[in-house]
C-alpha cells in the first residue's frame, strides 16, 4: 500500500511540524527590527512623525509626477503594462492607468527616482520615499486601506530601510546604491504592515527581500538608465517578498547580519547595533531631508555654501576664478567618475555643473538643468570647480553633511563659506508651502499633471490621515 503525502505533510514529518513557520535567532537584530515593523500601530507614532510622513508623501508624489515622459521611465512603464493586466486596483502615476499592485509599484518607483528630487536620509545615504511610497500606495489602493494604515506602513518602511542603510555603512555605499539594496527591505516592511504580517512572517519577508537586493554605481560612468531600474526592482521585490511571506514562503532568518548575509557580501564596516538603535524612541523618519536642488545630494552642501559666499560678498558668476569644494569621501566616490557629463542625468551628478548653475541662477532646479547644463557659460564655470577631501567634513559624514567652499575671485580675493545644514535638512527644512510649490514646479516641468490637478492632489493629501480609504492620488482626465 502506497501512502501519498502533501508537501506540507512531508516536510512536517521530515523536519518538524513548525519548521515552515519557525523563526530562528529570535533575539537577533533582524528579528527585533521585523517585530517592530510588524507590531507598529498608528496610535504609537508621535504626531510630529505623522506630520512629517504626510510631508514626505506629498514630496514623493511631486517626484513621481516629474518622471512623466522620461525615456527610462516610459520604458519601465511600458514593460509593466505589457506584463500584466491593463486594468487593476493600483494607479500608475505617469499615465493614470490602472494595473496590479506589483506592476504599479515598479512603474511608480522608476518614475519617482528620475529627477533627483526625492527625499534622503543623511546617516544612511538612502532615499526612502522612492521605494516605500510606490509599494505602499499601490497595495493600499488595492486593499482599500485607510489613510492612517498607509501612513503607518510608510513609517514602518522608513524606519526599517533607514536602519538597514546605516547598518550597511560607508563601505557599502562606495560600490552599492543603498536605495536599491536597503530599499527591498523598506518596501517589504511597508507592504508587510499593510497586509498584516506577524513578526515571524515579517522576518521571512526581510529574508526574501534581502536576498534579492541589488544596485551598483557603475552606471554613472556612462550615464546609463540603471538608477530607475534599482528603485523599480526594490519596490516590486519588497512587495513580492511580503506577499510570499504571507503565503508561508520562508526567507533567511539573519539576512542582514548572518555569516553569509547582506553585510558579509556587501560591507566591511557594518554595525548590527544600528539596526535597533533607539527602536521606537528614535524616529528616523523625522530625520529625513527634502531636496532643494535637483541634483545628487552630495552636491547640495557645497552648492549652499557657494550661494552663501556669493550673497555675502555680492559676487557675480564672472567673478569666480576658481571654486574648491571641501567634501567627504562619499562625494568623491559617487561624483568623481562624472568628469564630462553629456546627459542631463549625468550633469545632476557633476559637482562642477551643479555649482555653475547655482552661481548663474541661484538654484539648480530642473528647468536650469534642462535649459542650461550644456551652455558655454555653464561649462566654463564647471571647469573652475574642483573637489578635495576635507578631514572635518569626512569625519562628520554621513551623520552630518557639512558644506565648505573656498572661492578664488578674479580680483585676487580668497573667500570661504560654510553651511552646517543644507537647505531641506531637518534643521532647515521645507515648509508645507515650499513642498507644495516644489510639487507644482515638478508637475509643470514634466507635464505629468496640470497645475490645477496637482494642487487638488496636494490639498487632498494634507488630510490623508482622515481618509477612510486610499483611492487615486490623481484624477483620471475626462
Amino acid at each position: 500500500m502506497r501512502i501519498f503525502l502533501s508537501w506540507n505533510q512531508y516536510f512536517s514529518k521530515l523536519l518538524g511540524a513548525n519548521l515552515i513557520r519557525r523563526t530562528f535567532f529570535i533575539n537577533s537584530p533582524t528579528a527585533q527590527l521585523a517585530a517592530f515593523a510588524a507590531n507598529l500601530r498608528f496610535e504609537v507614532i508621535p504626531g510630529a512623525v505623522v506630520r512629517k510622513t504626510e510631508d514626505l508623501l506629498v514630496d514623493w508624489l511631486g517626484s513621481a509626477v516629474a518622471g512623466h515622459g522620461a525615456p527610462a521611465v516610459e520604458s519601465i512603464t511600458r514593460f509593466a503594462m505589457a506584463m500584466g493586466a491593463q486594468v487593476g486596483p493600483s494607479e500608475v502615476i505617469v499615465n493614470r492607468a490602472r494595473t496590479s499592485p506589483y506592476l504599479a509599484a515598479m512603474a511608480n518607483a522608476a518614475a519617482s527616482n528620475m529627477v533627483e528630487q526625492g527625499d534622503v536620509h543623511n546617516g544612511s545615504v538612502f532615499h526612502p520615499g522612492t521605494v516605500v511610497f510606490p509599494a505602499a500606495v499601490a497595495v493600499a489602493q488595492a486593499l482599500g486601506a485607510s489613510g492612517q494604515q498607509l501612513l503607518t506602513a510608510a513609517v514602518a518602511g522608513y524606519e526599517v530601510g533607514i536602519r538597514v542603510g546605516e547598518f550597511l555603512g560607508r563601505s557599502h555605499y562606495k560600490v552599492f546604491h543603498t536605495t536599491g539594496t536597503a530599499g527591498t527591505l523598506a518596501a517589504a516592511a511597508a507592504v508587510g504592515s499593510l497586509i498584516g504580517l506577524d513578526a515571524a512572517q515579517m522576518q521571512h519577508a526581510f529574508g526574501s527581500a534581502g536576498t534579492q537586493s541589488a544596485g551598483l554605481w557603475e552606471f554613472l560612468r556612462t550615464g546609463a538608465d540603471s538608477k530607475q531600474l534599482h528603485t523599480a526592482h526594490a519596490a516590486a521585490t519588497g512587495l513580492m517578498a511580503a506577499y510570499l511571506a504571507k503565503d508561508g514562503f520562508t526567507g533567511a532568518a539573519q539576512i542582514l547580519e548572518g555569516p553569509q548575509g547582506m553585510a558579509a557580501g556587501m560591507s566591511n564596516d557594518s554595525d548590527p547595533a544600528k539596526l535597533i538603535d533607539g527602536l521606537g524612541t528614535r524616529w528616523v523618519t523625522a530625520e529625513t531631508s527634502f531636496k532643494y536642488h535637483a541634483s545628487c545630494r552630495h552636491t547640495h552642501p557645497a552648492a549652499d555654501a557657494l550661494l552663501q559666499v556669493m550673497q555675502v560678498h555680492h559676487l557675480k558668476p564672472e567673478d569666480l576664478a576658481r571654486v574648491v569644494t571641501q567634501v567627504h569621501q562619499g562625494a568623491i566616490d559617487v561624483l568623481g567618475p562624472v568628469l564630462n557629463p553629456i546627459t542631463l542625468q549625468q550633469s545632476q551628478f557633476s559637482m562642477g555643473t551643479v555649482l555653475a548653475l547655482v552661481a548663474r541662477f541661484g538654484h539648480a532646479g530642473l528647468a536650469e538643468f534642462d535649459q542650461h547644463f550644456q551652455d558655454e557659460a555653464t561649462q566654463n564655470l564647471c571647469d573652475r570647480v574642483e573637489m578635495v577631501l576635507d578631514e572635518e567634513v569626512d569625519m562628520a559624514y554621513p551623520r552630518r553633511w557639512i558644506g565648505k567652499v573656498t572661492v578664488h575671485t578674479t580680483d585676487g580675493r580668497v573667500l570661504t563659506g560654510r553651511v552646517d545644514e543644507p537647505k531641506g535638512d531637518p534643521g532647515d527644512t521645507l515648509s508645507r508651502d515650499e513642498i507644495t510649490a516644489k510639487a507644482l514646479r515638478l508637475a509643470t516641468f514634466s507635464g505629468g499633471a496640470t497645475a490645477a490637478e496637482m494642487q487638488a492632489a496636494v490639498d487632498a493629501l494634507w488630510g490623508v490621515a482622515r481618509w477612510s480609504r486610499v483611492g487615486a492620488l490623481l484624477e483620471r482626465p475626462s
